[in-house]
């Protein structure tokens, strides 16, 4: 078994907030049963990788089921018509604006941090010149680990699927698979998760290969950007390392 604890975001309401945003769905309406769906498979999807979930996760899991079996019940209307006290989203809206005011203010914060960090003071001369890796290598394209777990997920569905499968040892390593990755990427400047897979039809050397991944972008040894979908995404060495 391969465990691996990779912090993506910073709690369960972090979470939700990247649903609402990719989405564009209004906060203050939120579809719980799409946004439901989509925390639940995200958990599955962690589990699948045997990576660690937070009990806040599994916590607000059930916090969503149970706001939306409390919708699907009938509700009485309110004799003062205000339907909002009523509606069980109403906490967890609250809370989700409050989370989003510190988050914001935070990066506000860390804004400013940056800007000071850049000064130099009077005296002080610093000459680099910059390696382009990418010309999309952006912090819009940074892509987030649910991005990273939907490739992964689009590759494996495309391979075929063996109908009787014996308990067996992974004919690679994660260590391996980091040797050979890295390999790749003192050939060529960007290599694709694609790329290194291919001629691969073997799922568990899939799987392993993603874990490597996981594993290169946690120690912070390279840089990983997405372009067009979610079918793929490239690597590329991170400077200085």
């Amino acid at each position: 078994m391969f465990r691996i604890s990779l912090e993506e975001f910073e709690g369960p309401l972090d979470l939700l907030l990247f649903f609402i945003k990719r989405d564009e769905l209004d906060i203050y309406n939120i579809p719980i049963s799409r946004i439901t769906r989509d925390f639940i498979e995200y958990i599955h999807a962690m589990r699948s990788l045997n990576l660690e979930v937070a009990a806040e996760f599994i916590y607000m899991a059930s916090l969503l089921m149970s706001i939306k079996a409390r919708m699907l019940l009938p509700r009485e209307a309110p004799e003062d018509g205000d339907a909002s006290e009523f509606d069980p989203r109403t906490e967890l809206v609250e809370r989700l604006l409050e989370y989003k005011r510190i988050k914001e203010g935070a990066e506000g914060m860390r804004s400013l941090e940056e800007i000071r960090a850049a000064m130099f003071p009077r005296g002080a001369v610093e000459s680099f010149d910059p390696e382009v890796i990418d010309e999309l290598d952006e912090p819009v394209n940074r892509p987030t680990l649910y991005q990273l777990i939907m490739t992964y997920k689009s590759i494996l569905d495309n391979m075929p699927k063996v109908k009787v499968q014996n308990v067996q040892e992974a004919p690679v390593t994660i260590e391996e698979q980091i040797e050979l990755i890295l390999s790749k990427l003192d050939e060529r400047v960007q290599v694709s998760f694609r790329g290194v897979l291919e001629g691969v039809h073997d799922r568990l050397v899939l799987v392993v290969t993603f874990l490597a991944v996981l594993e290169l972008c946690r120690g912070q040894q390279v840089v990983v950007i997405v372009k067009d979908g979610y079918d793929d995404f490239w690597m590329s060495r991170k400077q200085g390392v």
